[in-house]
């Protein structure tokens, strides 16, 4: 029996549980997924919005402001990458200046200071890779780049590490009440909570609709994206909009906080969850579009394209609050962008909430911080020599790409809420994000995984349940 069961282990739920282990409650967490950050985090563009866009009054509005200014103290507590390079909103046309002009005032009274509008030469200067057909700008210093992956995974070890239990591989299926808990059924059993945080994003309707006559719908709303080799994260620094429409933000140009170049995405409302397929159209139409913002697109360059979904619904808001008919359903639904940007401050909500609920005491073992080690590629050569010494480990690169050692890929097997496939190693350490896309580290890293965990390296997977990458021995040895 535990306290609360936040169902649903992306950014939302992630931050949600962190919050909670800073209270004397027993939490668990619920992810359908084989890991963190398998659903709509796994594909975020990992922007953190400055404020401007979302319609002042909004939760959208709130929650993007708060969240943004909460971004430096949580990088720096958690350590994951994250900086603040401020992002451009560019107009192609003179009498565009008036739609920034509303977007400055909209951003002001969202409470954002430090906006203005950039003209074209100063543009040239500081972006000296923008069109020539750029006129103008509004510059916003708050904008950030974060890895939405790994700011999932910190929040996760660190509320692992102070207490949570997570379940993976456990999608619920149904949900129950008796005497005065939920009874949630999953592949692994039955589950009792006290209160729920529905944090299922794409499918947080479904959660809803098991326990409310307040029925919900998500629109699955999807974002195709070109990645590009870490040689091009330099092509623009920061992070440059088109004028938003009523589908979103449009396509953007940015550089990522593992420094390599993103573009897109589309906006596409789609009738069926989980297609995350990606379309020649749609990846035509984001190079097409990124070549309004910028002067050249290295397409010789691109490394990977895929494809997200954002949980849509038709109030074009957040949803953050107990259900009316089951008030110990907390419901976080329709978290789409600035989601990423708003889910710490949601998550301070949601604890105000649950500390309402049952008047907590703190968790008097609960610590901030997440001691990490800094990625090999970035220590210096002393280091390098000093890590080696401890770890011989260190000294054994197994993905050249991005210079990923087996000392970082044991510690990642060994971290909790603990992992054991190769997409949760890939977020872990950048091992098979490089130009190769793992052509070379893949069979190194079964090796490594089916050793470290104890299992025949035919039950590794990519990504958990049947994506075993090797099915059988074809040769024995003599």
């Amino acid at each position: 029996m535990y306290d609360v069961a936040v169902i649903g282990a992306g950014i939302v739920g992630a931050c949600v549980a962190r919050k909670l282990s800073s209270y004397a409650i027993k939490t668990v967490v619920l992810e359908k997924g084989s890991d963190v950050g398998t659903g709509c985090t796994r594909a975020n563009s990992g922007i953190v919005h400055g404020g401007y866009d979302a319609k002042p009054g909004s939760l959208k509005a709130k929650y993007n402001v708060t969240g943004q200014k909460m971004f430096d103290r949580l990088a720096g507590e958690l350590g994951f990458p994250f900086k603040r390079n401020g992002s451009l909103v560019i107009a192609f046309d003179k009498k565009d200046v008036l739609k920034l002009e509303r977007l400055k005032e909209q951003g002001v009274e969202n409470g954002l200071e430090g906006l203005r509008i950039a003209y074209k030469d100063e543009l040239s200067a500081i972006e000296p890779n923008l069109s020539e057909n750029v006129y103008a700008a509004l510059a916003v210093p708050t904008g950030g780049i974060v890895s939405p992956y790994e700011m999932a995974i910190a929040f996760a070890e660190n509320a692992a590490q102070n207490g949570v239990e997570f379940m993976f591989d456990s999608e619920v299926t149904s949900i129950g009440k008796k005497d005065g808990y939920f009874l949630i059924s999953t592949p692994k059993g039955k589950t009792g909570a006290r209160i729920i945080v529905n944090a299922a994003g794409e499918h947080s309707d479904e959660i809803n609709n098991m326990l409310s006559g307040h029925k919900l719908k998500i629109i699955p709303r999807s974002g195709e994206y070109c990645l590009f080799d870490r040689t091009e994260g330099g092509l623009v620094k920061h992070t440059i909009f088109q004028l938003p429409t009523k589908m979103g933000k449009g396509i953007l140009v940015t550089p990522t906080a593992g420094g390599n170049l993103l573009i897109g995405p589309t906006s596409v409302d789609m009738e069926e969850k989980g297609n995350t397929a990606t379309t020649a159209k749609g990846l035509s139409g984001v190079l097409e579009k990124a070549r309004l913002s910028v002067k050249h697109i290295p397409v010789n360059k691109m490394i990977t394209s895929f494809c997200g979904l954002r949980p849509h619904t038709e109030l074009d808001d957040f949803i953050i609050e107990e259900a009316a008919d089951v008030p110990v359903l907390i419901n976080l639904c329709g978290i789409e962008s600035p989601g990423l940007t708003a889910a710490p401050a949601i998550a301070e909500e949601v604890g105000r909430m649950i500390a309402g609920r049952l008047n907590p005491a703190e968790n008097k073992r609960f610590n901030p911080i997440r001691k990490t080690m800094p990625p090999f590629r970035d220590m210096t050569d002393d280091e390098r020599r000093v890590a080696i010494k401890e770890n011989p480990d260190y000294g054994h690169i197994i993905c050249r790409c991005e210079t990923v050692t087996k000392a970082e890929i044991i510690a990642a097997l060994r971290s909790l809420p603990g992992v054991k496939n190769l997409d949760a190693i890939k977020r872990r350490t950048r091992a098979g994000m490089g130009r190769c896309q793992a052509g070379f580290c893949s069979m190194r890293l079964l090796d490594i995984i089916a050793e470290e965990c104890g299992i025949g390296i035919t039950d590794v997977t990519k990504s958990g349940g049947s994506s075993n990458i090797l099915i059988e021995r074809n040769k024995t040895s003599i």
